[in-house]
């Protein structure tokens, strides 16, 4: 008997584990649910719910494969090595397959399962399945994992026309098995969490394989060309949105890829400039995830650069509580927190604008901005939620120069011009005109608005970042 172990990976097309365990043999199908090791992670109500529910599309395809799904529900990971072990020996399982999950926590868990089967003559099979190349494969000259993204996407790309990954083809339909298992219960966020989440919210983000595959089709046949020239504005529906899929593994990295360049007959070929432009958005995800991988310190609150763990970071409790619930009197920036809030997503320029501004005009740890993201997004992804906040902290690898601070003012007039994002979020500015909603009190300081006051003077709180991360 084989036991294919769903992690980050709830889908049944292109699925290394799985594909390898029913080819081995007659199979069953885990899923571990553990709420409290979820909210240490900082994991959102809305991505655990989304979770929830793609788990029960992906119930209803193992089904019609005949595989049971078994769910239970272990609070803890410490505790998951011990049950795999007992259901191995109770189900005669010979090999336990599975998909490898990159952060210290998961791959310590790995570890210990490993152990427990093999004082039993069994096996845990791990595949890399979450990146386009294993992690660990690529290396400098030097032997050394890289730390600027421009060699490493020139060593992707040298790989990438050499050989497009493929995707592993759908399992066949098994015989039914002759065992009886207990139905699988898939409890809701309720039971799960003293939280809830909204229809509307649901119906932003529909849950099943066949959504994600006609959103990304639906990308690649009409955005991926203008991808380049409108991926910037939050305004523009221009972005594929489909890192909430690729998260929790509903879609594949190879699949995207795949779809890239489906008109160059799977050959890397590239095109037009959008086609490029996403592609090297699809190896930033990538490169955040050798990361991860090969600097262990990124997942446990370091800073990737050793000499930015002096920096003196300001504790404003106040300034915080107004950056996260979108008060800080700058527009674009509160029009960013206000989505995140609303929708479990923000645009990507925007979060860029408003973790600079945290960071840098604030000059607030980015770590409690890392973990306020991790706490509403759908698509939180350690790798690279903590990349991101590490390059515009300037503490991570690759990251943009300290003295590089964006002002969102000037952002805000580039990328939302006619100040129609912001007018979506912050009601309260929609009857401004395309100049002042930028920044309402510039020439009027005694305007009478709904709106706070900026907490922050943006030109000497740049020179007081710059100042710090010197003395730094």
């Amino acid at each position: 008997m084989q036991l294919i172990w769903f992690r980050q990976d709830l889908r049944i097309h292109d699925h290394a584990a799985l594909w390898h365990a029913t080819t081995a043999g007659q199979s069953i199908a885990l899923v571990i649910l553990s709420p409290e090791q979820w909210q240490q992670h900082d994991d959102a109500p809305i991505k655990i719910d989304f979770y929830l529910r793609q788990l029960k599309q992906l119930k209803q395809e193992l089904d019609l494969l005949n595989i049971p799904l078994i769910i239970e529900t272990i609070q803890l990971w410490n505790d998951a090595p011990q049950f795999i072990q007992k259901l191995c020996i109770d189900l005669n399982v010979f090999e336990v397959h599975a998909n490898i999950e990159l952060g210290q926590n998961e791959l310590k868990r790995d570890l210990k399962v490993q152990q427990l089967l093999h004082q039993n003559e069994q096996d845990l099979q791990l595949y890399h399945d979450r990146t386009l190349f294993p992690v660990g494969s690529l290396h400098n000259k030097s032997n050394q994992p890289y730390q600027v993204f421009s060699a490493f996407k020139k060593q992707c790309y040298e790989r990438l026309s050499i050989s497009i990954p493929q995707c592993f083809p759908k399992p066949e339909t098994q015989k039914p098995l002759l065992i009886k298992l207990t139905s699988a219960n898939i409890p809701s966020l309720e039971e799960l969490y003293n939280a809830s989440i909204t229809q509307s919210q649901r119906d932003l983000w529909p849950a099943s394989e066949i959504h994600a595959f006609h959103q990304l089709d639906n990308f690649i046949n009409h955005k991926v060309s203008d991808y380049q020239k409108e991926r910037d504005f939050p305004n523009i529906d221009g972005t594929s949105q489909l890192s909430a899929y690729l998260n929790i593994g509903t879609l594949s990295i190879r699949q995207c890829i795949q779809a890239l360049f489906r008109h160059q007959q799977g050959q890397f070929h590239i095109d037009n400039e959008g086609q490029q432009t996403w592609l090297d958005e699809l190896l930033w995800r990538e490169f955040y995830q050798h990361i991860l991988f090969e600097f262990p310190k990124v997942s446990k609150h370091l800073p990737f650069k050793d000499n930015t763990q002096t920096i003196i970071w300001r504790h404003a409790p106040d300034d915080l509580i107004a950056w996260q619930h979108g008060k800080t009197g700058i527009p674009i920036v509160d029009a960013g927190m206000r989505q995140l809030i609303t929708t479990g997503w923000m645009h990507n320029r925007v979060r860029m604008i408003v973790a600079m501004f945290l960071c840098k005009n604030l000059l607030i740890d980015w770590r409690l901005g890392e973990r306020w993201f991790m706490q509403h997004l759908i698509d939180g992804d350690l790798a690279a939620n903590n990349g991101g906040w590490q390059w515009c902290a300037s503490t991570g690898t690759d990251s943009v120069p300290y003295f590089r601070v964006f002002n969102p003012i000037s952002q805000s007039q580039k990328f939302d011009t006619q100040g129609d994002y912001i007018r979506k979020w912050l009601p309260e500015l929609a009857h401004l005109d395309a100049k002042s909603i930028h920044e309402p009190y510039a020439k009027n300081p005694d305007l009478e608005l709904d709106y706070p006051q900026p907490i922050v003077d943006l030109k000497q709180s740049r020179l007081r970042a710059i100042a710090a991360f010197k003395a730094g």
